[in-house]
């Protein structure tokens, strides 16, 4: 049967089209700048790596991208005018909007951007959990949350806490350190070692000066009281919690036990042991979750520690109890591990490292860095930091740390950081149901990165990045094509497939 030549033509046409991406470029000089077409070809133009360091198209579809919710977010924002607000929040949230967040990420208690340390049940010893509450957080956070949920009503949430209240510690307060940012004795941070060790409370800040291994030096008590009561209402506490905020229509599906364990800190946080870590999860925690809110998912984490061993230790004893792992700074280092060896895992990024304030282009280098890496290596679910920050970004304990947006608090005016666009490239078209089909790590001789997804509407994805300081050859495989660009120096680009 002779096939007629406008069919053949026709055919030819879909399959060209299936073929061509449009490309849109960020640099320090233009964000967001769609540069036209590019096609795929059957040969690559520069040295490639076919296989790529994950070639896989079985890992776990890609979940949501999200954000935490902080006091001082609400604070910078409340700055603008009404219409920035909603045009900031729309941005950000909405379906039509930029980044797409669906998801959310609350602290029970106060976090280190919280505006004073407090928490939601401050009576010592009601272990009856009779004057637990969220007052505070309905005056603060909540009101964060509802402006988001305008735009994104269908936005669901995780809690971790950063420290319980100080009567549950055994320092009895909320940081872990003293510091001149908090009123701890200098002689209690004896307690974290069982000894009169120096210790450093600026450590978690020096992410260039910590060697090959985070924390130097592991806890050898947990700052948590391990007693039976202290740990039952403890786990009470978090269905209370998931309870209280469900009245206000926030729906929270997940937990994760605290927030940095390995960090210790001088502003709200608890040191924890691998056995203490387990003891709380498997016996205490695990089992209110399934007793009262047997929809609720109990994650491991916040891990940011590169010790593998320790991470291991806790994650082979609860791997049967947990559905998934979250990761933040050093944890990263853990990825290919658990994804290796815990298969029916899933892996969250739990929080963007937050630099030093500077808001700059170097800073969203970084996060593009991070955002490749992170879902490369297998997380399906990945969380920015603060969200909106004024000027330097600066919280009550003296860190300054780097936002999506810069509000100037003397002006109240806003803008976008490169931050931004590190992340508008991913979420703006990388939609939940998309799964990474090629994933090349960032290489020092070659100063570029890419990734490629399959969306769920059959659409692939593109995304290469650059830091090199000349337009950058570059060639990936998408399927058993090619696509072959070059890209300017300093640049984030994105190919969607038409």
């Amino acid at each position: 049967m002779r096939i007629p030549t406008f069919i053949c033509l026709l055919s030819l046409s879909v399959a060209a089209s299936a073929q061509t991406f449009t490309h849109y470029v960020t640099t320090q000089q233009a964000t967001w700048q769609r540069k036209g077409k590019a096609t795929l070809t059957s040969k690559a133009k520069t040295a490639t790596d076919n296989k790529g360091h994950l070639a896989y198209t079985d890992g776990k579809p890609f979940i949501s991208w999200g954000t935490c919710f902080n006091e001082l977010d609400l604070d910078a924002i409340r700055l603008l005018k009404p219409e920035e607000q909603s045009k900031i929040m729309h941005d950000i949230f909405a379906p039509d909007g930029d980044l797409h967040f669906t998801r959310g990420r609350l602290t029970m208690n106060a976090n280190d951007y919280s505006r004073e340390w407090y928490s939601c049940d401050t009576v010592p010893g009601d272990f009856a959990l009779e004057h637990f509450n969220i007052e505070h957080d309905k005056q603060n956070v909540i009101q964060l949350v509802k402006m988001a949920q305008r735009w994104q009503p269908d936005m669901t949430f995780w809690v971790s806490p950063w420290s319980p209240p100080a009567w549950m510690k055994v320092n009895q307060d909320y940081p872990v350190l003293s510091s001149r940012w908090n009123r701890q004795p200098k002689e209690v941070d004896a307690l974290l070692y069982g000894e009169a060790t120096a210790t450093n409370p600026d450590e978690m800040k020096l992410t260039d000066q910590r060697g090959h291994q985070f924390p130097r030096r592991l806890a050898t008590q947990n700052y948590f009281i391990q007693d039976a009561r202290y740990l039952q209402a403890y786990a009470n506490m978090f269905c209370r919690f998931i309870d209280l905020y469900a009245e206000e229509g926030i729906p929270i599906d997940m937990v994760m036990y605290q927030n940095e364990a390995y960090s210790y800190t001088p502003y709200p946080g608890c040191a924890w042991t691998a056995e203490g870590t387990i003891r709380f999860n498997r016996d205490y925690l695990y089992p209110a979750l399934k007793q009262k809110h047997p929809e609720v998912k109990l994650y491991l984490g916040t891990f940011n520690t590169n010790r593998q061993d320790y991470v291991q230790k806790i994650v082979g004893a609860l791997s049967d109890k947990v559905t998934g792992l979250g990761f933040q700074w050093e944890g990263r280092e853990n990825l290919d591990y658990m994804r290796e060896h815990h298969p029916s895992l899933h892996l969250m990024q739990t929080e963007s490292e937050c630099g030093n304030g500077s808001m700059d282009w170097k800073a969203g280098e970084h996060t593009f860095f991070l955002l490749h890496e992170y879902v490369g290596r297998g997380c399906d679910e990945y969380c920015i930091w603060n969200f909106i920050l004024c000027d330097n970004g600066q919280s009550p304990w003296g860190w300054k740390q780097n936002a999506l947006i810069q509000v100037d608090s003397h002006d109240k005016t806003f803008r976008y950081t490169a931050e931004y666009y590190a992340v508008k490239h991913f979420s703006h078209f990388v939609t939940p149901g998309s799964k990474v089909l090629y994933f090349q790590p960032w290489k020092k001789e070659s100063g570029s990165q890419g990734i490629v997804f399959m969306r769920p509407d059959g659409r692939r994805v593109v995304i290469l990045g650059t830091t090199n300081d000349v337009a950058t050859p570059v060639s990936i495989p998408v399927g058993q094509r090619f696509l072959n660009t070059t890209l300017q120096p300093h640049s984030f680009n994105t190919f969607i497939e038409k």
